[in-house]
């Protein structure tokens, strides 16, 4: 029931109809008994500055959410912003503190080590490549840093994404190894998918064929459960992650951010209204 107490989060972007926030965060709000809902706001990227702004002068919204097309441009609208955000150049979670300023922080890449974490794997010292080093990518290369990985090579079509992408992770993380490199998988304790490419006849985004069974292997695409690329990795026994463990590994991040408390991805999986 929405009421006058109710606090309202915006899921700002467009088009809203694939959103599956809604369907995860409001039915774990309503188990809670909190008064809040995520409320989908679909603004145009031409429109989104002044609209964004009129959402934080209301006194009953005290963040937002914020995905594509916005989070690159949500950046320069912050009084502040989280370390994984100037890495990233993109953020999708605003606070409204308490004197009114806007802070911002990126959860793609703490989302998907978590899921990392909870299957067991071993920061400590690794090396890792990620292909693709757009929003996605620099967030999930960034919270990698931050977990302790030794080396990161980062694979993109567009080199100079790649290379930028390098250089800002060494400005903040000075003894990890960070370079850009082609997407060749061997030698690699983990290889992450960080690209759109995940559907049945795309490319394979990495060279598959030099993947090792020791290996691990990360996906965010989540219009199938199983990609071709996770398909492959089964096939020669590596360990993996489905790009929707990363939703809902991000959730409790979200959750704890906006002074929720938190929640596990169980918990979310259960009374979430969208299945995988």
């Amino acid at each position: 029931m929405i009421s006058g107490k109710t606090t309202l989060l915006p899921l700002f972007g467009y088009p809203t109809e694939a959103f599956k926030a809604p369907l995860i965060y409001n039915p774990w709000f309503e188990s809670k008994g909190i008064d809040s809902i995520v409320v989908p706001l679909g603004v145009k990227p031409e429109d989104f500055a002044a609209v964004f702004r009129a959402a934080f002068m209301t006194t009953n919204i005290p963040g937002a959410l914020v995905t594509m097309p916005h989070k690159i441009a949500t950046v320069s609208l912050l009084d502040g912003m989280s370390t994984a955000v100037r890495i990233a150049g993109s953020c999708n979670a605003v606070a409204k503190r308490q004197d009114g300023t806007l802070w911002g922080d990126m959860f793609d890449g703490v989302g998907f080590c978590r899921g990392l974490a909870r299957k067991g794997f071993d920061f400590a010292g690794t090396r890792c490549l990620v292909v693709g080093a757009g929003g996605v990518g620099a967030a999930i290369a960034a919270a990698l840093a931050a977990e302790g990985v030794s080396a990161i090579t980062l694979s993109d079509v567009n080199t100079n994404s790649a290379a930028g992408l390098a250089q800002r992770l060494s400005h903040f993380f000075p003894r990890l190894d960070a370079r850009p490199g082609s997407n060749d998988a061997a030698g690699y304790d983990l290889v992450v998918n960080a690209t759109p490419l995940g559907r049945p006849g795309d490319p394979l985004p990495m060279e598959i064929s030099r993947l090792a069974p020791e290996t691990f292997v990360g996906e965010v695409v989540m219009k199938a459960e199983m990609t071709p690329l996770l398909q492959a990795a089964q096939a020669i026994g590596c360990r993996y992650q489905v790009g929707a463990d990363m939703l809902f590994e991000m959730i409790p991040a979200y959750l704890e951010f906006f002074g929720y408390g938190s929640a596990t991805p169980d918990e979310l999986r259960a009374v979430a209204r969208i299945s995988y």
